[in-house]
């Protein structure tokens, strides 16, 4: 629906499609993702310059909405020690523990413009699957004795798209050093040890993300060096980082 309509209203007007629940929800690499009632559902649609500091770099538009998500929450007054985090490359946790949402971005060139359609799953008031963002608000007033209340999808949906406006401008402006500092705030990464292609395989140390939003990991002996999201998977399961 989006991909038909985007190119046919002005560019300065912006479009989102909310839906209450998917059957044919999509993940990274044709993986399904289940969408249940609860889960926040949408696809944004986002225009990019390419002669812009974000144009340049694409790549960093997944990095940009996990952390508008974990934002969306942990920027909340009282909320802001509630344990969502960002995987690389598209991932929203809980803790290093358990996937909770995903981010899927398509971007299309035309002529000078990236037309991005951002598709976001979160789950919020679904604790199947996996767990959800109110399970946590749950469990951390059981554990900190607070009466924080839980959210809605409305409400983050649109504090996620609020935040991620604001995350494109700081880009815009000073670059990946701009938000950087914030995305390694919520990273589950810092400092991990990982194994490169199988379990036998050399370790390596995660060092961050360069400027292009590539992984960076340091082998012994070697250096530093990027590893491209497309072609690579980070298991955290097995902590290692595989080609796909």
């Amino acid at each position: 629906l989006i991909g038909r309509l985007m190119f046919e209203l002005p560019e300065e007007m912006g479009l989102i499609a909310i839906a209450v629940r998917q059957t044919r929800g999509k993940g990274r690499g044709g993986n399904v993702w289940l969408s249940p009632v609860g889960c926040a559902l949408s696809t944004l649609h986002i225009t990019i310059p390419l002669h812009s500091n974000l144009g340049q770099r694409i790549p960093f538009i997944q990095h940009l909405v996990s952390l508008a998500v974990v934002e969306s929450v942990r920027s909340i007054p009282g909320y802001e020690d509630i344990d969502l985090r960002v995987k690389w490359p598209n991932d929203i946790y809980y803790s290093d523990l358990m996937k909770l949402g995903g981010v899927l971005v398509n971007s299309t060139l035309i002529e000078t413009t990236f037309h991005i359609l951002v598709g976001l799953g979160f789950n919020v008031n679904n604790s199947n699957p996996t767990i959800c963002i109110n399970d946590l608000i749950t469990k951390f007033n059981k554990e900190e004795g607070t009466k924080l209340k839980p959210l809605t999808t409305d409400c983050l949906i649109a504090r996620t798209v609020t935040v991620l406006e604001r995350l494109i401008d700081i880009f815009q402006e000073k670059g990946p050093n701009g938000v950087l500092p914030r995305y390694y705030k919520y990273w589950v990464h810092s400092g991990k040890q990982v194994r490169l292609h199988n379990e036998e395989g050399p370790i390596a140390w995660i060092v961050g993300i360069d400027d292009y939003g590539f992984l960076q990991v340091h082998e012994e002996g070697k250096g530093v060096e990027s590893v491209h999201p497309d072609g690579n998977s980070f298991d955290m399961l097995r902590n290692l980082i595989v080609p796909k």
